[in-house]
């Protein structure tokens, strides 16, 4: 399996870095109390913002910081969509019996 990044990879992940950049302007943080809530190190918040690969705990810590960690759950969430609901309705079954 090969390391490197896709170019899509590499684009969205550049993408939700600069949503989480425009998320801490507008709640009017600079990096370093930014950093400092998510328990992070400036470093870090710099290359998440970048569109750089950072641990998932890293992540999920300026996404909990910023107060949109559950948005951000909640969208990936297969039964918020057309298809997942679809799916969960066919798998679930026509009858349910009661244990003996």
């Amino acid at each position: 399996m090969s390391t490197r990044s896709s170019v899509l990879t590499e684009r969205d992940l550049g993408a939700l870095g600069q949503n989480i950049r425009r998320w801490r302007k507008l709640v009017g943080w600079t990096s370093e109390i930014a950093a400092e809530r998510a328990g992070i190190t400036r470093t870090t918040l710099r290359a998440i913002e970048n569109g750089e690969s950072v641990r998932s705990e890293s992540l999920m810590s300026v996404l909990s910081a910023l107060g949109i960690a559950a948005a951000v759950i909640q969208s990936t969430d297969p039964l918020n969509s057309d298809l997942g609901r679809l799916n969960a309705e066919r798998m679930l079954p026509q009858r349910v019996s009661a244990r003996r």
